[in-house]
């Protein structure tokens, strides 16, 4: 094994790794005369040069194309995973810090993440002064989010200095670019390690490497990892939890770079989710929320059954759990199986989010949803009278490339016409290697900005409207903890996820009350603890 100095740190290069991780080229023999003309090359090179050498013989990124290829490669699934031997003590003494960027997809990495620093003897902390690991779990799908993290890591660069031992890690969508990890590796050296979405459950390993090898580790899969199963998991209390469903999204929507980042649709076997759900059950949790890049997807991928979304629900349905929710419906795959399925409500919430991005049928062609306005809207019209009492929210994206004020409009209208209770409004936001990155964008920003105020004075209007409707009702509240606000003031939320605050006493938490709403705000709703249930339709 070799180890050379490259941007002030040793770089150790071994050949078995490089096999098998597939992630680091190999050196042709010819091409090198002997150990001592190396040390004399890298002598006489410039750190351009050598950053330059390093990428072209060390380092395969990312690959952006390769990830949006849609092979054959069978799933694997694998329910082996466990810690080795002589890292379950690795960490005792020590402490970790994860900061979370982006989705609940990343809210449950991160808890993977920490169920395995746990295991290996590692205790979480809060501070970054007190971690001897930081890992920045990052988003890829706007360039605010990639600007946040980026600030991120330069605040971190002065605590590495002073904690030259400390592990600082990138991982998460961000990693899986290759521009990103370009620039990681370019301007932020003391940046320990870098690694993506597919391979989290190699974490003991490549923090192993960091570790001891001093060198800086980067592992990024292009291809879509395998199925990992009994993989730990640090959840903070027992209310609610996350529990994954699939993997990867195949729509390919033209502003979107998930597809890239988190690879083609793969399901959980149903066993597995079931199991995992009625373990969360037994332990007490009161929630759960079933996660997915597009969860009504569900089983499409599977060969050996005919079992989808509408199945696994009706499924969990059974389970003595007393509230399941769902995260992020397509409208595309929103099928009637699965409305009559919500039909039944149960521990099924009656709250719906069902991104519509744009109201206008021209931007959804470009943005490739393949659906349209009139077909979302009959979707709409399905779920409500099935569900007459359903909450529906949304996510719209304004600005996208050429959009005209016609076009906006229409989303407007549409957002009026459904009768959004809340939504998440962005500007749209190119990400490099998307199809709409490379559309010419006549759109000024100020004009985009105009429309999202306009947008959003809409959606506060409707919230609002909503929210008046609750007081003087009495509703079902999932108590999560303190108000961030107010320490003397309870907070959580009712079945169509409204927050609530109201005062009580601390033992309340974890359990579901009933609250009598006294005022209503945009966002939230005041209350009163009741001592009896009241029923409201």
């Amino acid at each position: 094994m070799n180890t050379v100095k490259l941007f002030g740190r040793s770089l150790k290069m071994n050949e078995q790794q490089r096999k098998e991780q597939s992630q680091i080229k190999q050196v042709n023999p010819s091409d090198i005369k002997s150990d001592q003309d190396n040390i004399e090359r890298l002598k006489n090179m410039t750190s351009e040069e050598m950053i330059e050498k390093y990428f072209q013989t060390t380092y395969q990124p990312p690959d952006i194309r390769k990830a949006r290829k849609r092979g054959r490669e069978k799933v694997e699934i694998h329910y082996d995973f466990s810690i080795p031997e002589e890292l379950r003590t690795i960490g005792v003494g020590k402490k970790f810090l994860i900061r979370t960027y982006g989705c609940q997809m990343n809210e449950h990495d991160s808890e993977v993440m920490a169920g395995i620093l746990t295991e290996m003897g590692y205790e979480a902390t809060t501070e970054d002064e007190e971690a001897d690991i930081i890992l920045l779990n990052t988003c890829a799908i706007r360039e605010n989010a990639e600007n946040k993290v980026f600030g991120e890591i330069g605040n971190l660069k002065q605590l590495k200095v002073e904690k030259p031992d400390l592990i600082l890690g990138v991982c998460g969508c961000m990693s899986q670019q290759e521009t990103v990890v370009n620039r990681i590796l370019q301007k932020h050296q003391y940046v320990d390690l870098i690694f993506g979405t597919h391979n989290i459950h190699r974490l003991p390993k490549l923090i192993q490497e960091a570790m001891f090898s001093k060198a800086q580790v980067v592992e990024v899969w292009s291809k879509e990892g395998d199925i990992i199963e009994n993989l730990p998991k640090a959840r903070y209390g027992k209310i609610k939890a996350w529990v994954n469903i699939m993997y990867g999204c195949d729509k390919f929507c033209t502003y979107c770079i998930v597809p890239m980042t988190r690879g083609k649709e793969r399901s959980r076997r149903p066993e597995d989710i079931i199991q995992e759900v009625r373990h969360l059950a037994a332990q007490g949790y009161k929630e759960i929320t079933l996660l997915g890049q597009n969860v009504n997807a569900y089983g499409k991928d599977f060969e050996d059954i005919d079992y989808r979304f509408g199945d696994l629900l009706d499924d969990i349905r059974k389970i003595d759990i007393p509230r399941v929710r769902f995260t992020t419906s397509h409208p595309r795959d929103f099928d009637d199986h699965l409305i009559k399925v919500l039909a039944k409500g149960g521990n099924l919430m009656n709250h719906i989010h069902l991104p519509v991005q744009s109201g206008s049928n021209y931007i959804l062609r470009k943005m490739n949803r393949k659906y349209t306005r009139e077909s979302y809207l009959e979707l709409v019209r399905k779920i409500k009278a099935a569900i007459p009492n359903v909450t529906l929210t949304t996510d719209i994206i304004v600005g996208f490339p050429n959009e005209t004020e016609e076009q906006f409009e229409e989303t407007m209208s549409l957002v009026e016409e459904v009768g959004f209770e809340s939504a998440y409004t962005f500007i749209y936001s190119p990400r490099e290697g998307t199809p709409a990155a490379a559309q010419k964008d006549n759109v000024p920003m100020e004009v985009k900005k105009e429309r999202l105020y306009r947008l959003n004075e809409l959606v506060n209007k409707l919230s609002r409207q909503h929210m008046e409707s609750y007081e003087g009702k009495t509703v079902k509240v999932l108590v999560e903890g303190e108000s961030k606000k107010d320490e003397t003031v309870l907070s959580g939320y009712t079945e169509k996820n409204k927050v609530v605050n109201f005062k009580g006493p601390k033992s309340l938490i974890g359990e579901i009350v009933d609250v009598k709403i006294t005022k209503a705000k945009t966002w939230s709703l005041d209350g009163e603890l009741v001592n009896q249930s009241v029923e409201v339709n």
